[in-house]
């Protein structure tokens, strides 16, 4: 009801026309779409990881778009804003040993665990550090939670669920926000506080529900070279060591501790929650090559006409996940659907924009690296922005465009949260589309890709997608198209180009994004973040005086 109640709200706000479907659709090339997104997930782009040919594939074949289709470049004369990373790779496969309990363990590298490290440094050594079930592994004052009260775990290694404690409640209330995971239930979150804690190490216990994703994401994500934000301290503040366990492994680790996981994990959900000791030690140790480089965001623009130093922004990430498996006939991870397809979008709304006319506002096109490795292109760009956030208006990122064909329905991810429900319901009424809940807000969708680097630093943006009730199978076709995408291709080699594709869903997205997009850049209001949202203070702080 509060969805409902948002959107309605929202539709009554703002005067600006929303430009017509058949205006859109005569601007948007279904060519254009299709042609990049093959290009961009061929063999040749070698699943476009950042710091390899691949990408520099990418980022030339980008720029080259974005000159043809009518863009300027967009960071003072360059179509490049370089992204300083630090690329990490684990030699050889580690063992991960646990000894004190009633058997020792040794877990095997991909099968068992994976792990790596956000410290720049060759060696990597964690020595019979003492494990600690501290549940969520949240420290939240604000909602009355901290695991780590009580508890010391400095030197020791935290064993960590995840998602958040009312992840799986049928409603979106709680502590929590009920299914609707909150940044506390990110892994990133998790690591980023035991490291505050000052813990040696972490292994977050994987579940394919809460989670949202199969152990072969984890496996295909956390191997191979992985690339961090350069910091001044070489990542000596982090963990020695970010870590993932199976199910199973967990399971056979808790076993050894005397401890039953399910019991545990029951335990972990109640306010009040104490961190157990395990009375278990873990070893892991491992070489690592290090290499430092700047990566690339590829940034355009369409100069606004009467009020050019105010900016609308698109964004999508380039990257993907490169070489993902050691063994097999095909190894390469070509993301087509992500973000193939999404950033093929964004070349294919920037020629629409600019065959249309240039806008009032000015309209930025933001390519970004890194989203894969925990949204570095856009944390980098929100904290080094080549346009001022404060004149930034706000704006749209697509990720994964739908190729299942035509829908009845539309979401925003995140919904209830800004001003910009206004233009997201225009736009979807133009379609006559029915705007629906969030389908899974318990993956936690919001934290995970670029728009929230953005949100962080106050700038209203968009998450939408088209819904899973489609015109030819219903709900349960959508479904099962989702369920199949994330069990065998999501994050793996198999979610490559299809010339079968059915496109009329991934072109209505773009006729909306298109809308949104057009609406903004040529009207006069700066939509806010909503009143009481975790975003407002920042916007307002940033827009002060303005």
């Amino acid at each position: 009801m509060r969805l409902i109640l948002a959107f309605a709200a929202a539709a009554l706000a703002g005067c600006a026309t929303t430009a017509s479907t058949s205006d859109a659709t005569s601007q948007i090339s279904l060519e254009t779409l299709q042609r990049v997104t093959q290009e961009l997930s061929s063999d040749a782009f070698q699943g476009r990881a950042p710091g390899t040919e691949g990408e520099t594939r990418t980022v030339e074949a980008l720029a080259r778009e974005f000159a043809r289709v009518g863009l300027q470049p967009g960071n003072n004369g360059s179509w490049y804003q370089d992204v300083p990373l630090v690329e990490i790779t684990m030699q050889g496969s580690p063992r991960l040993q646990m000894t004190g309990g009633r058997e020792n363990l040794s877990f095997a590298y991909r099968t068992d665990f994976v792990g790596a490290s956000y410290r720049a440094q060759p060696r990597i050594d964690v020595r019979d550090s003492e494990l600690v079930f501290v549940g969520y592994g949240i420290n939240a004052p604000e909602r009355g939670w901290n695991d780590y009260e009580g508890v010391d775990v400095r030197g020791r290694t935290v064993v960590i669920l995840v998602n958040d404690p009312d992840w799986n409640a049928s409603g979106l209330e709680g502590t929590f926000n009920g299914r609707a995971m909150t940044y506390y239930g990110r892994w990133t979150y998790k690591y980023e506080e035991a490291a505050r804690q000052g813990g040696a190490a972490v292994l977050i216990v994987h579940d394919s529900a809460p989670a949202s994703y199969g152990w072969n994401v984890v496996e295909n994500s956390w191997t191979g070279p992985q690339p961090y934000m350069q910091t001044p301290d070489n990542g000596a503040s982090q963990t020695a060591m970010n870590g993932w366990l199976t199910n199973d492994a967990a399971r056979r680790l808790f076993a050894a501790a005397g401890q039953d996981l399910d019991a545990l994990t029951r335990a972990a959900a109640q306010p009040g929650f104490r961190a157990v000791p395990l009375n278990l030690r873990a070893s892991v140790g491992f070489d690592q090559s290090i290499r430092r480089f700047a990566s690339r965001n590829v940034v355009g623009v369409l100069r606004g006409t009467s009020r050019p130093d105010e900016y609308v922004l698109y964004t999508a990430h380039w990257d993907h996940l490169g070489i993902c498996r050691e063994e097999g006939e095909d190894r390469i991870c070509n993301g087509a659907v992500d973000n193939a397809s999404g950033t093929a979008a964004l070349v294919a709304l920037a020629e629409a924009q600019a065959r249309a006319g240039r806008t009032e506002r000015s309209q930025v096109f933001l390519a970004v690296t890194a989203e894969e490795s925990g949204l570095l292109g856009s944390a980098y760009y929100a904290a080094n922005p080549i346009y001022p956030l404060a004149q930034t208006v706000g704006g749209l990122n697509i990720d994964s465009l739908t190729m299942h064909g035509d829908a009845r329905d539309f979401y925003a991810v995140g919904a209830g949260k800004s001003e910009l429900d206004a233009y997201l319901q225009r736009a979807v009424a133009a379609e006559s589309l029915t705007l629906t809940p969030e389908p899974a807000p318990q993956a936690g969708y919001y934290y995970r890709s670029d728009h929230f680097s953005l949100a962080k630093q106050g700038v209203p943006m968009i998450y939408a997608k088209l819904g899973p009730d489609l015109v030819v199978g219903g709900r349960a076709a959508g479904d099962a198209w989702s369920a199949e995408y994330r069990a065998n291709r999501y994050h793996g080699p198999a979610d490559e180009y299809d010339p079968n594709w059915d496109w009329a869903g991934a072109m209505r997205e773009l006729r909306i994004f298109y809308n949104i997009g057009r609406e903004l850049a040529n009207s006069t209001a700066w939509p806010n973040w909503n009143e009481g949202d975790e975003f407002r203070a920042i916007r307002d702080r940033s827009r002060a005086g303005r």
